[in-house]
């Protein structure tokens, strides 16, 4: 969730992260920035990584690092959901 009014600043910057993860990072597979019309404030990431090693060093990563420390404001709650694939 995305603080209100506050979109136009952060869709570029996940927009960026998303692109750097996928062409930076081995085992990123996809990075899916998804948005509900009728949830104005609300962002939805799709990541997929290869394994859970991968997925730490998407967070030790420069763009990421970059990334959060632009964004934290922006963020009012963040809910984070890890899935495996059957």
């Amino acid at each position: 969730k995305i603080e209100a009014g506050q979109m136009d600043r952060f869709l570029p910057l996940i927009r960026e992260n998303a692109k750097s993860s996928e062409a930076d990072e081995p085992g990123c597979r996809a990075f899916d920035v998804c948005i509900d019309p009728a949830a104005p404030d609300a962002v939805f990431l799709y990541e997929v990584y290869d394994d859970e090693a991968a997925f730490q060093a998407h967070l030790a990563s420069p763009h990421y690092a970059r990334f959060d420390a632009a964004a934290a404001a922006l963020v009012a709650d963040r809910q984070v959901r890890t899935l495996h694939r059957l």
